[in-house]
C-alpha cells in the first residue's frame, strides 16, 4: 500500500533551470545562489556560509563559472594589508538578471498548465 504525504504538505510547482556546458552545469540554482550571496557579502567564504556551503565548494563553483562563460562572472582580489574581496563583474550581474528573468517568464507563461498539473497531485 503506497504511503501518502501528510495533509499539511502543500503542492508547489518549482522550476529548476540549468544551462549545461557539455556534461557540466554552467549555471543553475546553486550557482545563482552563490553569485547572489557574493553580491550581498563581498566574499566567497561569507557567501558560502550564508547559503550553507563550504568555502571550497563555493570557490569551485565560482572557478567553474569563470571558465564556462565568455567573460569572468566574479572578480576576486587576493588578501593583503586591506584584505581580499570578491565582487561580481558586469557579466555576473547580467547572468543573474537573465536567469531570474527566464524563471519569472517561464512561471508566468506556464501558470495555467502548472495549476492543472498541481491539481493532479493528491492533496490528502
Amino acid at each position: 500500500m503506497p504511503t501518502h504525504p501528510p495533509s499539511s504538505n502543500k503542492v508547489v510547482a518549482q522550476f529548476r533551470l540549468r544551462v549545461k556546458y557539455g556534461d557540466q552545469v554552467a549555471i543553475g540554482p546553486g550557482k545563482i545562489a552563490i553569485l547572489e550571496a557574493i553580491a550581498e557579502t563581498g566574499s566567497i567564504s561569507a557567501a558560502g556560509r550564508k547559503i550553507g556551503m563550504s568555502y571550497r565548494r563555493a570557490w569551485l563553483l565560482v572557478d567553474q563559472m569563470n571558465q564556462y562563460f565568455t567573460e569572468p562572472v566574479v572578480f576576486a582580489a587576493t588578501g593583503g594589508a586591506q584584505g581580499g574581496g570578491t565582487a561580481l563583474t558586469p557579466m555576473g550581474l547580467e547572468v543573474i538578471a537573465l536567469y531570474r528573468s527566464i524563471e519569472q517568464q517561464a512561471q508566468a507563461q506556464s501558470a495555467t498548465l502548472l495549476e492543472r498539473l498541481k491539481g493532479k497531485v493528491r492533496s490528502d
